[in-house]
């Protein structure tokens, strides 16, 4: 079982930043790729941004490209969310999701964005 915990969101004006993380404990398994979904009130989730642990390759939603950056802290088994210029459109709560071998998928709890205009 392994266990997400992802935290950095908070209040911030259009045209900020925040960062986000994501830090995996528990029982060790190969991890195939990371990355972070949202969900704004009456919407669907949707993703964000991920990573493939092997390369470290990444991929973005159109919406969020050039304005967030996705990393990770191998020795930590941890992930990151860079999130530059935000607008209002991107007020959500932030999961984060880790993909593992056998089609197991995880989910952090999530974490709260708010950007005000």
């Amino acid at each position: 079982q392994v266990q997400l915990e992802d935290s950095g969101g908070g209040l911030v004006q259009a045209g900020g930043s925040l960062k986000l993380s994501c830090a995996a404990s528990g029982r060790a398994s190969v991890t195939i790729a990371m990355g972070w979904f949202r969900q704004a009130p009456g919407k669907e989730r949707e993703f964000v941004a991920s990573m493939r642990w092997s390369d470290e390759s990444t991929y973005y939603a159109d919406s969020v490209k050039g304005r967030f950056t996705i990393s990770k802290q191998h020795t930590e088994n941890t992930v990151y969310l860079q999130m530059n210029r935000l607008k209002p459109e991107d007020t959500a709560v932030y999961y984060c999701k880790a993909d593992h071998v056998g089609g197991i998928e995880y989910w952090g709890q999530g974490t709260q964005v708010t950007v005000s205009s």
